[in-house]
């Protein structure tokens, strides 16, 4: 994505090239450089997740059960169409296939799948089935973070009738040539029937195509059988080879059991905080570990790193490459409440900080690269001790003295400074091919290393608003080259009493003047 410019100021090598692991962070952010926009087929059981947000007050004095007042009501896609908008959010091209109910949430589920511009082509109405809607109650005791405190289920687990059975298979079978991968995401909720599966495995192995699953918990697997590669957990694997699975060698014998007996490419086991477990065809056999994280909710870890595997793998990835940018999506999950898609931005932001924890004190910076998330978590306990959020971006592509100087005056507007760093994809929005003259890596690591930076996080789109209009800061800084009703989420931060500061810059200092300089030597 960047053209290469001579003489780079700062590179990659030049911060992270001190050990294995901070290779390792250099070459999966290549990987998620790379990734591109394959077109992926999502095949499965399509679900509505409902979420009714609240307070849970107390204990009802009707019966021994909490009390939890309502305050919001939430849709979001859930089960296979979750797969498909996880896709859709690092950047594929994404078409999916399964069975809505004749009902209204049916009909907003496909609407759902519509606005966040995933295709429903291969989307049927079954008369039979409502919608499958899983419907959780999501309560905070005394203000602080939500959890979840029941689930209710609408559905219906029969297979497909023949007839649907036929016409899906037939619908996809005409566009399979268009797709570089298929994912199939069985909750075992009727669609993922073995007549389909046998139909769809088939097309595939034919044209050379992979095909990913993520299986049921449990059941008769053999209709997987001839699939590339599968994900099951470590109860579902165990389940599946008649193993508890509780060391890491017992991960990697179930997982060799299950690719001899399937005839897959490669088998994967997910083992929870261990990681994931690898069996190949060709004899290589690890676990590759994940990072502790603080766990918030476990719930669409599994579709994550189904979507993020099957990603890597369409965009040319090799096994343990794409397995270990799952291992990081999957964790980032885990961080967020609900099902909510991670971004390649995000992404990058944990490799940079684990490729950089331990490091020398000059790196220790690395730890205020935050997920949006986790910098909103932060912020806001920052804020229950009263301290005032100062927020600024930039490109900070080649860091001078005229940054140093705007930061600082930036950070003595508050108390917490939170910079906005722009992505590689969106610096070259606003500066052109050549741009950014140092990566996102780079740039992150230099940015984070400045005492008057707090806390940092990077963004995807051309402007910061979004990332603005979920901090609230107090002050919004920018250079006095702007005049105020011309920066971006002004008139948003003073709607709510908060201030827009402009910052002096420092004459005859620019990036662009020291890139000329560079390129005259």
């Amino acid at each position: 994505m960047l053209n290469e410019m001579k003489p780079r100021l700062i590179t990659t090598d030049a911060i992270m090239q001190t050990d294995s692991n901070t290779q390792q962070g250099t070459e999966l952010v290549d990987l998620v450089h790379k990734l591109g926009q394959p077109r992926i087929l999502v095949l499965g059981d399509l679900m509505l997740d409902r979420y009714v947000w609240g307070d849970a007050e107390r204990i009802s004095q009707e019966a021994p059960v909490i009390l939890l007042r309502a305050e919001r009501r939430e849709e979001r896609l859930g089960g296979a169409s979750s797969v498909a908008t996880m896709l859709k959010a690092i950047g594929a091209r994404v078409q999916v296939a399964g069975v809505v109910g004749n009902d209204a949430n049916g009909v907003q589920l496909r609407n759902m799948l519509i606005e966040q511009g995933v295709d429903p082509e291969t989307v049927l109405v079954d008369s039979e089935r409502p919608t499958t809607v899983k419907e959780r109650y999501i309560g905070k005791a005394q203000h602080r973070h939500p959890q979840q405190i029941i689930r209710v289920d609408y559905e219906v687990r029969n297979h497909l009738s023949k007839n649907l059975e036929t016409k899906l298979s037939e619908l996809i079978k005409r566009g399979i040539n268009d797709f570089d991968l298929v994912l199939v995401s069985d909750y075992d909720k009727g669609v993922c029937t073995p007549g389909l599966l046998a139909s769809v495995i088939s097309d595939c192995k034919a044209i050379g195509k992979k095909v990913i699953v993520d299986p049921i918990r449990g059941g008769d697997y053999r209709k997987y059988h001839g699939v590339s590669t599968m994900t099951p957990n470590r109860l579902e694997a165990g389940l599946a080879t008649g193993r508890v699975i509780e060391t890491n060698e017992d991960g990697l014998l179930a997982a060799r059991s299950l690719r001899e007996r399937l005839d897959m490419e490669a088998a994967i086991i997910t083992l929870d905080k261990e990681g994931m477990a690898l069996c190949h065809q060709d004899g290589r056999a690890d676990i590759f570990p994940t990072r502790i994280r603080q766990v918030y909710d476990i719930t669409g870890a599994g579709d994550m790193v189904l979507a993020v595997l099957g990603m890597a793998l369409a965009a040319g990835a090799d096994y343990p490459e794409a397995i270990k940018l799952a291992n990081i999506a999957g964790g980032l999950e885990v961080e967020k409440i609900g099902v909510v898609p991670v971004t390649r931005a995000e992404i990058i932001e944990d490799i940079c900080k684990s490729s950089l924890a331990g490091k020398s004190e000059t790196l220790s910076g690395a730890q205020k690269i935050m997920g949006r998330d986790s910098l909103l978590r932060e912020l806001e306990q920052q804020r229950k001790l009263g301290r005032k959020i100062v927020f600024t971006n930039g490109c900070f592509d080649v860091l001078h003295a005229g940054h140093v100087q705007y930061l600082r005056e930036a950070r003595a507007q508050g108390d917490i400074l939170v910079v906005g760093l722009n992505s590689d994809s969106s610096v070259q929005m606003l500066k052109g091919p050549t741009r950014p003259v140092n990566k996102i890596d780079a740039r992150s690591v230099v940015i984070a290393g400045l005492e008057c930076v707090d806390f940092l996080a990077v963004f995807e789109e051309k402007t910061p608003i979004d990332l603005i209009r979920s901090i609230r800061p107090d002050v919004l800084v920018k250079g006095a080259d702007y005049h105020k009703d011309e920066v971006v989420g002004g008139q948003f931060v003073e709607s709510y009493g908060g201030r827009v500061h402009l910052a002096n810059l420092r004459k005859g200092v620019s990036t662009t003047n020291i890139l000329e300089r560079l390129g005259a030597a």
